[in-house]
This record gives C-alpha cells, structure tokens and sequence, in this order.
C-alpha cells in the first residue's frame, strides 16, 4: 500500500525540472525586456511578451508550491524550496513591473545605461539558468555552483553602477525637464530591482549549497 501510494505522490525530480523551466522564463522573459530597451521590437510586443512570460512562471510556482505540500520527500528543505521558487518567480515579477512602468509613462526610446543594464539582467538570466541543473548534483558541482552564483553577484554590482552612473547622466541632461528626470529614475529603479531579484535567486543558491555540501 505505502509503495503504491509514493509512486502517486511528486518525483524528487519534478522540482529540478520545475526550477529548470522557471529559469527558462527568466530567459525568455529578459530576451523580451532588452528587445524593448533596445527597440529591436516595439513596446506592445515586447510588453505582451513579456506578460506572458510572467505569467508561465506564476503557473510553475503554483505546480512548485503544490508539490511540496502533496511530497514526502523534497530533495532539500521545504522552506528553501519555497524560498528559491519565490526568488526566482519575483525576477519575472519585477520585469513585468518594468514592462508596465513603460507603457504607463509611453517611453517609446531609452538611455544608453537602461539598455546597458538590459544586455547584464539577460546575462544574470542566462548564468542562473546554467546553475539550477548543477543543483541536481550539488556534491559534484559546488564548486561551479559557488562560481555562477558569484559571477551573478558581480553582474548586480554592474548593473548597480550603470545606475548611478545613468542617474547622474539623466539629471544633467534633464535640468529644464523634471518629469523627464522622475519617469527616467523610475525606469532606472525598475531595472536596478530586477538584478537585485537574480541577486537574490543567487543569493538562496549559496545558502542551499552551504548547507548541503
């Protein structure tokens, strides 16, 4: 009875692949956000893109919650299972959120360091979804685990940089223009907010690898 009932019950596996697929929204869904800051497609598209992106990964996140409620055994804690889906579902999130901070202030073109901080969220996007799969061997892949994670820390001090430095540029350039100057930081807080939720993915990365290796 106890074998029939766990061969019903979630896969061990299924959050690795749960993990994996949310990582390919942030994908998709930072390709979408440096296509519109850079305008290599235009503000609905990109926009609606991205939505849809967003709400995938709501979908994985829902499946990911539900499968530690109905598992016996999870592959690690619950509770940085949850933390790590959460983590990685509130990077979406704050792209969505840029997305609509666009098309609420009809910004149509953007400054050099936004589209800049663009090229380093979709790096972020990319190295985060080459360290999740190392998670299924974690004894085996501290090492490059403890390297991509760092490798995202360093691009949020990046894009921390292109901030201020953006910031400063926008200020100069917007001396006769004071709305130009709010709708441009609230792009730039936008931005600066999306690394720091990959900061955060990598950030429960670390800690699940320290406590497990």
């Amino acid at each position: 009875m106890l074998t029939w009932f766990r061969a019903l019950m979630p896969k061990e596996d299924r959050f690795f692949d749960l993990f994996e697929q949310h990582a390919a929204t942030l994908v998709q869904g930072s390709a979408a956000l440096r296509a519109l800051l850079d305008g290599t497609q235009d503000v609905p598209v990109a926009c609606q893109a991205i939505s849809a992106y967003e709400e995938t990964a709501d979908a994985i996140t829902r499946e990911a919650l539900l499968a530690v409620r109905r598992t016996f055994i999870t592959p690690f804690d619950r509770g940085d299972i949850q933390a790590l889906v959460g983590s990685l579902d509130d990077a979406i999130d704050q792209m969505l959120k840029t997305a609509k901070a666009v098309q609420l202030f009809e910004v149509t073109t953007f400054e050099p360091s936004m589209r800049e901080m663009a090229a380093v969220i979709q790096e972020a996007a990319s190295v985060t979804a080459e360290a999740l799969p190392k998670l299924r061997a974690m004894g085996e892949n501290a090492t490059a685990l403890n390297s991509l994670t760092e490798h995202v820390i360093q691009l949020e001090g990046r894009a921390d940089d292109l901030h201020n430095a953006g910031l400063k540029e926008l200020f100069k350039a917007s001396r006769q223009d004071p709305m130009a100057f709010l709708v441009g930081s609230e792009l730039y807080d936008h931005l600066e907010k999306v690394m720091d939720r990959f900061e955060d993915v990598a950030n429960q990365i670390s800690s699940i690898v320290v406590e497990h290796v």
